[in-house]
């Protein structure tokens, strides 16, 4: 029956494609600025669901049309199933028509087309930087699903996009959605409080200042639906190994939290150490995630005794303007009843720890703790520990002791905003951008500094 349906849905719209060229849509490369109701998206392979998260929310400046182009396959009509669920969704409905383009010459075809401004990126990470760096050539603005890219012989590329990005005029950006997420953010206002935080540590190789551990799980569920990975997802050759995939979010949100708008360069960032390990799969688990009958004959190169070995996991230990910070990534098969992916996070201070935890004790629900007071009486830390909190944006923070130097900040309910609604924001703040014609001053150079610190991890790594 969800065969017959998604077959419907593509025919109709096989149908709305007619005419995709829209001359008039296309954009002027001489200035990136721009008005409401001026923005319109072209949506490139949408291989990953991020792709359609974007497009979970509707926006006041974004024109409902969006032309996709994409080979032939099931990645596509994934991608349009999602977007069909929002439009049919009871609660508050999104009104997007895909206008679809498919075929092998895709990605030429949207180039000679320009029927939009604003390229959304979020599929298969081989081409990545290659599509990035034609768009933005071609005088379109690029919003790019993490990571941007997954080799060091690709970093050159990409700081050259970015130097194109500037004399075109238009915005090359990525979907940083941690930064939305409230207990970080609250870590963030509280690290920057020196009456409670006191200052960053420099720590050591042993114990780093900043550790940030994340989990992920290759089955889950998304919008209400059994995740359906394509493949590829599992050939490191084309979605990218775990120390350049999701660690890009955890070097990004060092950066954001302990370095806040300050421009960073890769000359801040000595890396000390690396390492990889693979996650094994089974081939029922590969189709319970994929739907394949059997392993796709490029992923043959990492089966050993029967299973796939994916280089999914990662650790790194690094200097980042003499703070030491260690970085970890790990990907299961399935989570825990009752669980799913999980973040980790430490920050070291002179006066306290800021910790996020979001284990089985937690119920998952990330949750931060002010630990570890240092040098302090408990009751004048607390008296000043309220202070701060009163002063937050955010009302009705309250806080409780929970050991004998651990403290838990309670976050009201309304203040959690789940992952997928974390797309809807990141995008609301792109197009903020957009409309400045600009984006802050450290934003490029930390994105630059980022992938630098990604790819050399991934490089060190592999030589060992």
């Amino acid at each position: 029956m969800k065969r017959a349906i998604s077959l419907i849905f593509v025919s109709i719209s096989l149908f709305y494609s007619c005419g995709s060229g829209d001359a008039g849509s296309k954009h002027d490369k001489s200035d990136a600025s721009m008005d409401n109701k001026q923005i319109k998206l072209i949506t490139v392979d949408p291989g990953h669901f991020h792709a359609a998260l974007v497009q979970k929310s509707m926006y006041e400046q974004v024109s409902p049309d969006v032309h996709v182009y994409a080979p032939d396959g099931p990645d596509i009509v994934q991608h349009l199933n999602r977007i069909n669920g929002y439009n049919t969704r009871a609660d508050d409905p999104t009104s997007w028509n895909e206008i679809i383009y498919k075929g092998d010459n895709f990605f030429e075809k949207m180039l000679e087309e320009k029927a939009g401004n604003v390229v959304v990126l979020s599929g298969n990470n081989k081409k990545k930087a290659e599509y990035i760096t034609k768009s933005i050539n071609a005088g379109l603005n690029v919003l790019a699903d993490k990571p941007m890219i997954i080799r060091s012989e690709d970093f050159s590329e990409l700081v050259n996009a970015f130097k194109s990005a500037e004399e075109n005029r238009v915005l090359l950006y990525d979907i940083m959605t941690e930064r939305f997420e409230i207990t970080t953010i609250l870590q963030k206002l509280l690290s920057m409080n020196s009456t409670v935080f006191g200052t960053l540590v420099n720590g050591t190789e042993k114990e780093p200042a900043i550790t940030k551990v994340s989990v992920h799980h290759f089955s889950k569920i998304v919008s209400g639906s059994p995740l359906i990975r394509p493949g590829w997802f599992f050939d490191v050759d084309q979605q990218g190994e775990g120390l350049v995939d999701i660690t890009t979010h955890l070097v990004d949100l060092v950066q954001w939290e302990c370095f806040n708008g300050q421009i960073l360069s890769p000359s801040d960032v000595k890396m000390v150490s690396a390492r990889r390990w693979p996650t094994l799969i089974s081939p029922e688990e590969f189709k319970g995630v994929t739907g394949l009958e059997s392993f796709p004959g490029y992923l043959e190169k990492d089966i050993k005794d029967g299973k796939l070995n994916v280089y999914s996991n990662g650790e790194m230990v690094y200097t980042l303007k003499g703070v030491f910070t260690k970085i970890s990534v790990e990907w299961k098969y399935e989570a825990p009843a009752g669980g799913g992916d999980t973040h980790y996070s430490t920050m070291r201070g002179t006066q306290c720890n800021l910790t996020i935890k979001q284990g089985p004790d937690q119920k998952y629900v990330p949750t931060l703790y002010v630990e570890n007071i240092k040098g302090i009486s408990t009751d004048e830390f607390i008296s000043k520990l309220k202070a701060a909190l009163n002063e937050m944006p955010y009302d009705s923070l309250t806080f409780e002791n929970v050991g004998a130097n651990s403290i838990k900040i309670n976050i009201p309910q309304n203040y959690r905003v789940s992952h997928e609604e974390h797309f809807a924001q990141v995008t609301s703040k792109y197009l903020e951008y957009l409309k400045e014609g600009k984006l802050p001053d450290w934003e490029v150079p930390c994105m630059i500094t980022k992938y630098y610190t990604t790819t050399s991890a991934l490089k060190l790594a592999r030589t060992k």
